[in-house]
């Protein structure tokens, strides 16, 4: 188990580096279009469940009661995907043994707030700041052999450039929540 984690570690950097390469020279095409955000992101946290059974996280990913079902984004799916790949798995990979992983949405008018958060060692004040830093791996003295500083900034740089929006607020000892808004589409599905 340990070495298929290295190589699946391995090749998850390859695609991080090759994203951000893609993104950074405006070479790729966008893909935007319509889909259920809520799918997407049960799709993301079914495959990070092996992972998160090693530690006992339990994964939970709810809509609001207030959003109607399916709940549509115009995005780029694929780069999405990307995001809450990296979101998941982070807080899988920092949160605590036992611990949970929460994604939920809320409605805020015209677009969906999605909140990933996990009650895990935490972030301090002063690293805060950082954390969508290429490279930043400093948080909290983390000594995770696996962190490169890549996932955060890719995440923000993917989101940027699709013209959303993504916030970290945390607390040492007890949490992070990530938030990012996603421009809904409220086209009616016949």
């Amino acid at each position: 188990v340990g070495s298929e984690m290295c190589i699946r570690d391995r090749i998850n950097i390859v695609n991080d580096l090759d994203t951000i390469s893609k993104l950074e020279s405006n070479m790729n095409q966008l893909k935007m279009e319509r889909f259920d955000i809520v799918a997407l992101a049960r799709e993301i946290a079914e495959q990070a469940e092996m992972e998160a059974d090693r530690k006992g996280i339990r994964i939970s990913v709810k809509g609001a009661e207030n959003l109607p079902s399916p709940f549509w984004v115009l995005a780029d799916k694929h780069y999405i995907g990307q995001v809450f790949v990296n979101l998941i798995i982070n807080s899988v990979r920092y949160g605590k043994e036992g611990g949970m992983t929460r994604v939920h949405f809320r409605d805020m008018l015209d677009k969906i707030l999605v909140e990933v958060e996990d009650n895990g060692s935490g972030i301090g004040k002063e690293d805060l700041p950082r954390v969508f830093e290429k490279g930043f791996t400093g948080c909290n003295g983390r000594t995770d052999k696996r962190a490169t500083g890549i996932g955060l900034y890719l995440c923000r740089r993917i989101l940027e450039k699709l013209g959303h929006t993504i916030a970290i607020t945390s607390t040492v000892g007890e949490g992070t929540t990530v938030r990012i808004g996603l421009q809904q589409d409220a086209l009616e599905v016949e």
